[in-house]
């Protein structure tokens, strides 16, 4: 396995790859970096892949535009996109965690000529519908059930990076644990907050790296945020409304590429994404798998890495 930048249209992107083979990316999701894959990317390149996982734009060792604007959804299928030509492929099957999982869901949407086949982990397709900005139905449903405010509403505000950025080892570890598998159900984030209540503020003191992160795992997760900060990363939120109105043309469409889902039986995110599962076969056409792991969290590629491995290889090995 190793680690280089390589230029992109517009971008340099730092990866972690190995193999050789058909062509394999990984996108990572927040908080995280193309080393949470380290586990799939050693174990699909012995299995016969060019495994690449990038560092995602505005994350790591990849450029980090300061305009929050270029975090849309358009510039991330766009870098993944030039990031295939880069690597000299005509095609790949992508795989994304988290924000990743977006990213994938939509590289198979908008280019299915170029990405043959797609995976998500943790969080499913979510087809656009005509019902106006995403941030003003979240609000609208969260008001009405009296949760209080979705982390996503918070990280809308411009100053929401500022709190994390002054102290990255505690956000990490709050974000990291709080969404974590082995964490108890009272320690878990709901992802709601009260009035007042800012995320790193909803999680316990008591928290501490999950049992699958190594302190040099996540003293380099540190560094890595302290070096480029958290901004880059929520701009991603804060284009979440952009996004919609960018992505009209994709009223209504759904997925006919290969596909597969992959989510933990205890991931808080299910919260309030997992109302989507339901629907997935409806909208992914060519629906190969849909998987629930036992009492696994969010980070399911690193809580879980040998059963994500083999289910991802065996959908790789299953493609026509």
């Amino acid at each position: 396995m190793q680690t280089r930048r390589i230029a992109t249209d517009g971008l340099t992107q730092q990866v972690i790859e190995a193999g050789e083979g058909p062509l394999l990316l990984l996108l990572h999701g927040f908080p995280e970096l193309g080393v949470s894959w380290r586990a799939q990317v050693e174990a699909l390149a012995e299995a016969g892949f060019h495994a690449v996982a990038p560092d995602m734009r505005g994350y790591g060792g990849t450029d980090r535009p300061a305009d929050e604007a270029e975090h849309s959804i358009l510039h991330l299928v766009g870098d993944m996109v030039d990031l295939v030509r880069a690597l000299g492929a005509d095609q790949a099957v992508v795989v994304g965690h988290d924000w990743g999982a977006v990213v994938a869901w939509h590289c198979a949407l908008m280019r299915p000529d170029l990405f043959r086949a797609v995976a998500g982990l943790s969080v499913p397709f979510q087809p656009r519908r005509p019902k106006g900005p995403p941030t003003t139905a979240m609000a609208a449903i969260t008001k009405r059930a009296g949760l209080g405010d979705l982390y996503i509403e918070r990280f809308q505000a411009a100053d929401a990076h500022v709190e994390m950025d002054a102290d990255p080892a505690t956000a990490l570890r709050k974000m990291f644990w709080s969404f974590d598998g082995a964490t108890s159900d009272a320690d878990q984030s709901t992802g709601f907050l009260p009035d007042g209540v800012s995320l790193m503020d909803s999680v316990s003191d008591r928290a501490a790296p999950p049992p699958w992160m190594s302190p040099d795992h996540f003293d380099a997760y540190v560094a890595a945020f302290a070096a480029s900060g958290f901004k880059g990363p929520l701009d991603w939120y804060r284009c979440i409304d952009r996004n919609w109105a960018l992505t009209a043309f994709l009223q209504d469409r759904g997925i006919d590429r290969p596909s597969l889902f992959l989510v933990g039986e205890r991931d808080p995110v299910r919260r309030y994404a997992g109302v989507h599962e339901a629907g997935l076969k409806d909208w992914l056409t060519d629906l190969r798998g849909q998987i629930v792991l036992p009492d696994a969290g969010h980070w399911i590629q690193q809580e879980r890495p040998e059963e994500v491995s083999a289910a991802l290889a065996r959908f790789l090995r299953d493609l026509s």
